[in-house]
């Protein structure tokens, strides 16, 4: 298997702002990017008053975690991975 296409893991959390409530923010990194996505924890109230957040373990190939990352920077949204895990 070439490494482009060997799979790995990345432990991401993302905060999802009030304006990005009722969008299918999860359903959406997983259909655009063909990623796995597992919700470890997450908060996130029908109405909720603030933001929320998800922590997540993603599975893909480097390409597509990287799609994936592209697709929430672009929604404006806070992302922190591994190596910020002690500002969660």
């Amino acid at each position: 298997m070439s490494s482009e296409n060997t799979l790995i893991n990345k432990r991401i959390r993302i905060r999802i702002t009030q304006d990005h409530h009722q969008e299918p923010v999860i359903s959406r990194l997983v259909s655009e990017s063909g990623l796995t996505v597992n919700i470890k924890a997450a908060i996130l109230g029908q109405n909720a008053v603030g933001d929320g957040w998800f922590d997540l373990d993603i599975q893909g190939t480097e390409t597509q975690i990287q799609n994936g990352l592209t697709y929430l920077r672009k929604l404006n949204l806070q992302i922190w991975d591994e190596n910020s895990i002690s500002d969660w």
